[in-house]
């Protein structure tokens, strides 16, 4: 049986390669990944968000390595995806338009921090009990 720190070690690897292919997933879908209209690149934030996303998702594969010993990485993607989220959820709201996210990166990124948290907490207890 796997632990949960395993788990954690699977998540983090996992979601760190999602991250790294947010600009595939706007060319297979982009009413719930872009919020721009044209190709992916035409658009300087969505430049921005796809650089700064494939970064975070390499230093979580990085993380998931020994995940007790980057805490404040996976704390930061938590609250990140949170705030991140919300934002988007507002905004998709307010603009009909971008009702897709609702259903495509706002639950993505609501899942990212609900199982990261969970499979964090005390992660090393579970780094002791797996060794």
């Amino acid at each position: 049986m796997l632990g949960k720190y395993t788990y954690l070690q699977v998540a983090l690897f996992v979601f760190g390669v999602v991250f790294c292919l947010i600009y595939p997933l706007a060319l297979v879908w982009p009413a719930g990944w872009m919020w721009h209209e044209g190709a992916p690149f035409a658009s300087q934030y969505y430049a921005m968000i796809v650089g700064v996303y494939a970064t975070l998702g390499v230093c979580l594969i990085l993380a998931a390595r020994n995940p007790a010993e980057h805490l404040s990485l996976i704390r930061f993607t938590i609250w990140s995806s949170v705030v991140h989220a919300l934002i988007m959820a507002v905004q998709a709201f307010q603009a009909p338009e971008h009702g897709g996210h609702l259903l495509g990166d706002v639950p993505a990124l609501l899942l990212v921090a609900v199982v990261l948290w969970w499979l964090s907490r005390n992660p090393a207890a579970g780094a002791a009990s797996s060794s």
